[in-house]
C-alpha cells in the first residue's frame, strides 16, 4: 500500500528534488509544507506554515493524512540568524516529531549533516557512522542540526513511529545557494590563479538529485522490524575528489583555465587569514578570508557509505562529473 507523503520544506533546494522524484515515481499523494508556495501548483496539496508554530505543523500532517514524513527544512548555511537555527532545526524537529506522534504517523526522515561529527579543525578522513559528535560543534548550524537528529532518533519506536536520519556530505546541484554561487564569485573577482595548500585533501561532494534518492530509499526501509529504523545514514556520491580539482572542473564549465597557479602553503595561509580577522577586529567588517576557509580548502573530509549501500541499497544515480555538468548547466 503506497504512503501519503509530506514532505516538510518541499519548497526549498532540496525538498523540491524530493516532491519531483516522488512524482517521477507515480506517487499520488503528496503534500508539501513550507513558508511559501513558489514551484508546486496543481501536482501536490500544500500547506503554508511555520515550523516553529506547533499548530501550523500539526494542521498538515493531520489534514494531509501523513503515513511518511521527510523533514527537509533548515535556514541556509551560513545565511540565519543563530536564533532561526535554533527554532527550525529543534523547536521545529521537535514540532514535527511530537505531531506525527499524535497523529499516528509511521515513518519520519529527517534531513542531518555529515558534518555533525565535524569540529572544523580535526580532519575527517573515512569516517563513518560510528564517528562521535565532537565535544565543540563547528558552529550554530551543526550544533542544531546534531540535535534535531538525537532527537528524531531518540523518538523510533514511539507510538509505533519509525525514524531515521540522512546526512548527505556538501550538497550541490542546479539552483544551489552556496557551493556554486561561490564557485564562480571566486571566478568573477579573478581569484582562480589562487591555491591554498597542495591540493592532496579529499573531499566528498553529493549532487542534490542523489540525496534525495538516498530518501526516498529511506522512506521505503522504514518498516516494523527493519535495521533502518532508529539509525542515521552518512551519503555522499562516493567520489572524493581533491578540493581544487572539484573548482577547476567548475570553472572549466565556463570556459575559464587559470593561466598559471600560484600556490600558498597551509600555514601561510593561517597567518595571511590571522591578519585578516586582526584588521576585521578593528574595522568591524566581515573578514573576506579566514582561518576556517583555510581549512575548508585544506583539510581532507570524506567519508565511509557502506552502511548506506547495505542498509539502504543506495548507490549515487548520477555520477560527480555529471552532477557538475548539471549545476553549471543551471545558471549559464
Amino acid at each position: 500500500m503506497s504512503d501519503n507523503y509530506l514532505v516538510i520544506g518541499g519548497e526549498g533546494f532540496l525538498g523540491r528534488w524530493v516532491v519531483e522524484m516522488l512524482l517521477k515515481r507515480g506517487e499520488k499523494n503528496v503534500s508539501v509544507f513550507d513558508i511559501a508556495q513558489r514551484y508546486f501548483d496543481k501536482e501536490v496539496t500544500y500547506y503554508e506554515g511555520n515550523l516553529s508554530n506547533y499548530n501550523d505543523i500539526d494542521d498538515a500532517i493531520r489534514k494531509s493524512n501523513a503515513t511518511s514524513v521527510i523533514h527537509t527544512a533548515s535556514p541556509h548555511y551560513g545565511g540565519a540568524p543563530k536564533e532561526l537555527f535554533w527554532k527550525v532545526n529543534v523547536d521545529g524537529t521537535k514540532n514535527v516529531i511530537d505531531s506525527c506522534v499524535a497523529n499516528g504517523v509511521k515513518k519520519l526522515v529527517y534531513t542531518s549533516s555529515s558534518s555533525v561529527i565535524y569540529d572544523g579543525i580535526n580532519e575527517i578522513i573515512n569516517a563513518d557512522e560510528t564517528t562521535p559528535y565532537p565535544e565543540i560543534p563547528m558552529d550554530v548550524y551543526n550544533e542544531t542540526k546534531a540535535k534535531g537528529e538525537r532527537l528524531v532518533i531518540e523518538a523510533n519506536g514511539t507510538n509505533g513511529l519509525l525514524t531515521c536520519a540522512v546526512r548527505p556530505s556538501s550538497i550541490f546541484g542546479p539552483n544551489d545557494k552556496q557551493f556554486l554561487p561561490a564557485a564562480l564569485n571566486v571566478m568573477r573577482q579573478g581569484q582562480t590563479k589562487f591555491q591554498i595548500g597542495d591540493n592532496s585533501n579529499l573531499i566528498d561532494w553529493t549532487y542534490v538529485e542523489n540525496v534525495a534518492h538516498a530518501h526516498l530509499l529511506a522512506s521505503d526501509k522504514l518498516f516494523d522490524g527493519s535495521p533502518v529504523a532508529g539509525e542515521v545514514f552518512i551519503i555522499t556520491n562516493d567520489t572524493p575528489v581533491p578540493f581544487w580539482d572539484l573548482l577547476r572542473f567548475v570553472w572549466a564549465q565556463f570556459g575559464h583555465y587559470p593561466p598559471y597557479i600560484i600556490k600558498f602553503p597551509k600555514s601561510a595561509g593561517f597567518i595571511i587569514a590571522s591578519l585578516a580577522e586582526l584588521a576585521s577586529y578593528f574595522t568591524g567588517k566581515e573578514p573576506g578570508f579566514t582561518r576556517q576557509r583555510v581549512r575548508y580548502s585544506c583539510n581532507n573530509r570524506y567519508f565511509n557509505i557502506d552502511k548506506a549501500k547495505k542498509l539502504l541499497g543506495y548507490e549515487p544515480i548520477v555520477d560527480l562529473e555529471e552532477g557538475v555538468k548539471r549545476a553549471c548547466q543551471s545558471v549559464k
